[in-house]
């Protein structure tokens, strides 16, 4: 089948920024003169610094400065010479020190980002594997993708989880040497830990097993000296594990540091360690500034500066504790979590915050799932005991008046995070005139009601749905029986509102992944059929495509409705447990985007849907006077030649037999479409279709000798709307006869033939389609989930076979 449209992850990423700049949270800039740490000016207003990652207060230090301008008015302001050629004369004398402060080599970087560029690739031969904990830090995730292109394999585990990495491991030990397993010590966004021991017993039962650790987080404020939380642990450093600090945040400085006790791959990365050898080396501002931090390092002032910034972590928990807010993670790092849930609370909370004078970050996807969105609270010594009952008190105050303002509650961020928090107060009750009608089958609904609005569309007839109920349910295989609900909200006058159905099925996760990740997948599906699937929660279901909501847009309560909308469907989602749910087939620019979004949802591109509009105006005997002139020209090229070679006819009442020929041409082209991989449909989807009032077979044979070579299987929604839901072509004759573009061709003469206004030709093949007069419309979706770890597997497996 012809390629579609994939999204891309970071398409969706920049969307969701894009919102969030919008809002005015982020790409911020700071308007203040000088800096103490303690304050922050933005948008005209002070406010108490809470984002601060330089949790020591150290990058105010008199003698770090000093350091720093010593050494620029000594040196310059940079030493342009490569440092596998010549160091800078700093460089020994800073070197030394991190020594004895980390009591192993080390090897300076720019900075972590070009630090993992430089090790990761170097360390890692082509005969190892990576696996990665999936909230890793982006740039060691960015490094391991330069791996894939060696065909090393670079694969996923849920964060912290040991039973899948030992799993992987065990997977993995027969057909690598050795295996990377790449984690932060101090996890930037919830501010929990590695399990550094843990880690290091599975070592001793995989000897396979090499730990990576990027601790930037971790250090200074934790363990002897400040080296970090992960060297904390971990007593004398093995040699199979290596750990990435820093020179800045925490330490003061700039720049980064490995440790390694592990001689040969020290002198390889030493030797060629890319960045190292063909980038800039640290500025003599940053030598100078690194070295009277390590000094401050090596002696007891450490001591004195992490107890304060631990007295200010135990203070503002047990503040948290007394205040009754939700905190996602209670440990003792610097970094805190307070959950909103909902992008649109967490929007609302944080300029409330900075309009109270108080500035801290908000964790956004794809740092977090989008449900997951909160504050993410940083403190430092900077930050004065006042300044901390200051901000506790602004969240009093504000956090159950975002939630409020924006239909949230505590117990529903609480299920967002699968944690239980209770509301403190009930909220004011909304316009209860709307009636919310729930319905387990379309024989329930109100038939006048459900054909006069949604009806319209696609399938959706009330008769459309009563068949795909009784094609996909008490069936054998699980991907083949789904459960359906149709929501109907009225108004007191029983005027429709809002009507829609959903649907729970099987996916595969790589259904709109490109082809070469879904042929790599159905590939480990013939030993694993339901590897990378998951329960799934739509909105309309995978048999239909098109608009699957009704809204009324005239109606004073219709935001009102969505809102109960979205709000039953979070709830179901969490009553059946699924993993991702998704709301589908929106034009990109949707009028209720931003409503959804704030929801916790982010958006995806979907394959571009190909409709044929105002067929009914298109009366005219000759139809290709409707094409353009390009257009015109291939129908008489790839079309005209073919139509005498071939015949067509349509059949409303299939026998049995027949039903079981066409659905074997069916298989042909399900199993050849990678590009928007699904479940096969059951036979006894066909089965009822062959005698359904609503449903007709177009019949291409070849005029020679009767030989079938295709048929489109068609929907006759009257309402105006011709809908050629699947195909089935023989591809032994497929070019000879040109199939796919004579059976296109005969579903126009036939929509025509009943009149029809509409033709839904649905996703895929674009560009045969428009030369037909279609018009490609972008489509997109909103997805929702727990946790967007399989969204990052998928990405990952797309970046490693884009072939």
């Amino acid at each position: 089948m012809a390629q579609i449209k994939h999204n891309n992850f970071l398409d969706t990423v920049d969307k969701v920024i894009t919102e969030a700049k919008a809002e005015g949270i982020v790409h911020l800039r700071a308007e203040d003169r000088q800096h103490t740490g303690r304050w922050l000016t933005v948008q005209g207003k002070a406010c108490y610094h809470f984002g601060n990652t330089g949790y020591l207060g150290l990058e105010q230090n008199n003698r770090i400065k000093l350091g720093a301008m010593q050494a620029l008015l000594r040196y310059g302001t940079q030493f342009p010479l490569s440092k596998t050629y010549i160091s800078h004369p700093l460089y020994e004398e800073l070197e030394e020190k991190l020594q004895l402060l980390f009591k192993n080599p080390v090897i300076i970087t720019k900075n972590s980002t070009l630090g993992h560029l430089a090790v990761i690739p170097t360390v890692v031969r082509d005969e190892d594997a990576v696996i990665l904990d999936h909230q890793v830090h982006w740039s060691v995730q960015n490094a391991a993708q330069l791996l894939k292109v060696r065909g090393i394999p670079v694969q996923l585990v849920r964060h912290n989880n040991l039973e899948m990495l030992e799993t992987l491991i065990q997977k993995l030990s027969s057909k690598v040497s050795k295996i990377w397993y790449m984690a932060d010590g101090v996890y930037s966004m919830f501010g929990d830990y590695a399990p550094v021991k843990e880690l290091l017993a599975l070592t001793k039962k995989y000897p396979q097993l090499y730990l990576y650790f990027d601790d930037v987080h971790g250090m200074s404020w934790r363990g002897a000296n400040g080296m970090g939380y992960v060297l904390s642990q971990v007593g004398t450093l093995p040699e199979h594990v290596l750990v990435f600090g820093t020179l800045s945040k925490s330490f003061g400085a700039s720049g980064s540091v490995l440790i390694c006790s592990n001689k040969k791959l020290y002198n390889q990365i030493k030797n060629f360690g890319g960045p190292l050898t063909f980038s800039a080396q640290l500025e003599p501002s940053a030598l100078g500034a690194a070295i009277a931090s390590a000094n401050i390092h090596l002696s007891d002032e450490i001591y004195r500066l992490q107890e304060a910034l631990n007295n200010r972590i135990a203070y503002f928990n047990q503040q948290l504790v007394m205040a009754h807010l939700p905190l996602i993670a209670r440990n003792s790092s610097p970094v805190f979590y307070i959950g909103t849930g909902l992008p649109a609370t967490g929007y609302f909370l944080v300029k409330r915050l900075m309009e109270a004078g108080i500035y801290v970050n908000l964790g956004l996807f794809p740092a977090v799932p989008a449900k997951n969105t909160g504050l993410r609270i940083t403190l430092s010594n900077h930050n004065a005991f006042d300044d901390i009952d200051q901000l506790v008190e602004q969240l009093i105050s504000n956090y159950d008046i975002a939630l409020m303002a924006t239909d949230n509650s505590r117990s529903r961020v609480g299920k967002a995070f699968r944690m239980d928090f209770v509301d403190g107060k009930p909220f004011a009750t909304t316009n209860q005139d709307l009636q919310f009608k729930e319905f387990k089958s379309i024989a329930e609904t109100d038939a006048t009601h459900w054909n006069t609005t949604l009806g319209k569309f696609n399938m959706l007839t009330y008769d459309g749905l009563a068949y795909l109920e009784q094609s996909f349910t008490q069936n054998q295989e699980p991907e083949h029986n789904w459960r359906f609900w149709y929501i109907q909200i009225v108004d007191d006058a029983n005027c429709p509102v809002l009507m829609t159905f959903l649907t729970e099925s099987l996916w595969k996760n790589d259904m709109l992944a490109p082809a070469s990740v879904s042929k790599l997948l159905e590939h480990q599906r013939k030993r694993n059929p339901y590897l990378q699937t998951s329960r799934v929660l739509s909105l309309g279901c995978l048999f239909t495509e098109g608009n699957h909501l009704y809204l009324n847009e005239e109606h004073p309560q219709v935001t009102l409705a969505l809102k109960q909308l979205l709000e039953y469907i979070e709830n179901l989602a969490q009553t059946r447990k699924v993993t991702m749910t998704v709301l589908r087939d929106f034009d990109l620019n949707y009028n209720w985007s931003k409503a959804i979004l704030d929801q916790g949802y982010i958006p995806i591109d979907m394959p571009d849907s190909c409709v044929l509009l105002d067929l009914h105006h298109k009366i005219e005997a000759d139809y290709t006077q409707y094409l353009s002139k390009r257009s015109q020209k291939h129908f008489k090229k790839d079309i005209e030649p073919y139509l005498s070679l071939v015949k067509s006819n349509v059949v409303q009442r299939v026998s049995s037999a027949n039903i079981k020929v066409y659905y074997e041409l069916y298989l042909q082209v399900q199993r050849k479409n990678y590009g928007l991989n699904t479940f096969t449909y059951p036979l006894e989807a066909f089965e009822v279709l062959r005698s359904h009032p609503n449903w007709e077979c177009i019949l291409l044979k070849a005029v020679e000798d009767e030989l079938l070579l295709g048929v489109m299987f068609c929907y006759k929604n009257y309402s105006g709307v011709y809908v050629p839901s699947l195909i089935g072509m023989d591809y032994k004759y497929l070019e000879v006869f040109k199939t796919y573009r004579q059976l296109l061709y005969q579903t126009i003469l036939r929509a025509r033939k009943l009149n029809m206004r509409q033709i839904d030709f649905g996703m895929s093949a674009n560009f045969e389609k428009r030369k037909l007069g279609a018009a490609v419309l972008p489509k997109q979706a909103f997805v929702q989930t727990d946790d967007h770890f399989f969204l990052e597997e998928l990405e990952m497996m797309r970046t490693g076979h884009s072939g």
